[in-house]
C-alpha cells in the first residue's frame, strides 16, 4: 500500500514537472513572439513617424503644382487664340495681296 502511494505520488510528481516544463517553453515562445512585435513595432515608427508631416509636404506641393498647370493651361489658351488670329490676319493678308496681284494682272 504504501509502495502505490509512492509510485502514484512519483507519478503526479512527473506529471507536474513536464506541465512546468510545457509551460516554461510556452513562456519562451511568447517572449520571443512579444519581442519580435516590439522590433517589428519599432522598425514601423521608425518608417512612418515622419509621414503626417512628409503627407503634408506632398499635399502642399501637388495644390502648387495644380494651380501651376492651371497658369500654364490659361498661357496656352491665350498662346492658342492668338496663334489663331495671326493664322486669320495672314490669309486675309494673302487674300488681299492675291486680289491686288490679280487686279494688276
Amino acid at each position: 500500500m504504501l509502495t502505490l502511494v509512492i509510485v502514484i505520488n512519483g507519478v503526479i510528481a512527473l506529471l507536474c514537472l513536464y506541465v512546468a516544463w510545457q509551460l516554461r517553453r510556452l513562456r519562451r515562445a511568447i517572449a520571443k513572439a512579444a519581442n519580435t512585435l516590439i522590433a517589428i513595432e519599432r522598425g514601423t515608427y521608425r518608417v512612418l513617424y515622419k509621414a503626417p508631416t512628409l503627407i503634408s509636404k506632398g499635399q502642399i506641393g501637388t495644390r502648387k503644382l495644380r494651380q501651376q498647370y492651371q497658369k500654364l493651361q490659361a498661357q496656352l489658351w491665350q498662346l492658342e487664340q492668338l496663334l489663331a488670329l495671326w493664322r486669320k490676319g495672314r490669309l486675309i493678308w494673302l487674300w488681299g495681296f492675291n486680289r491686288v496681284r490679280r487686279l494688276r494682272n
